[in-house]
């Protein structure tokens, strides 16, 4: 699978642990960056992953800022795009069986390392259960 990643200065560190454990399952990892700690603005790094997915030139993608909230709404902009942003396992896994999300957005500044990689691997386990869910996807556009 190919995956695109994008975080800006908070989520730089687990970024990395994020990219050393999707090549260990071995996938593909489309890293747009930041590889630092300085001050950068998330949108400049967001809106490529959501392209990447949008473009399908990425079968997911993973995004990571200080709350989340930035990236998810940044990404979000973009159609076909179903940004998730998730700070517990079982909001994870409903975002995936529910919501078909595509975007993982992940909070770096209110959750542990640990358990970004764990709502990481729970997003790529989980599978779409489409039926009525399906029906209110299809609503979303406008």
């Amino acid at each position: 699978m190919k995956i695109a990643i994008g975080n800006d200065h908070a989520g730089t560190e687990y970024k990395f642990a994020i990219i050393e454990l999707l090549e260990k399952l071995g996938h593909k990892v489309i890293n747009y960056g930041t590889n630092s700690a300085e001050s950068v603005d998330y949108p400049d790094f967001i809106h490529p992953v959501a392209k990447a997915v949008e473009n399908n030139e990425a079968d997911f993608g993973i995004i990571l800022c200080g709350s989340g909230n930035g990236a998810a709404i940044t990404a979000n902009k973009h159609q076909g795009i179903r940004a998730a942003l998730c700070w517990s396992k079982e909001l994870v896994e409903l975002a995936r069986l529910h919501n078909d999300a595509n975007i993982l957005s992940l909070p770096a500044r209110f959750i542990s390392k640990y358990q970004a990689l764990e709502y990481v691997q729970t997003f790529l386990d989980t599978e779409f259960e489409g039926g009525r869910h399906q029906r209110r996807i299809e609503k979303i556009p406008i």
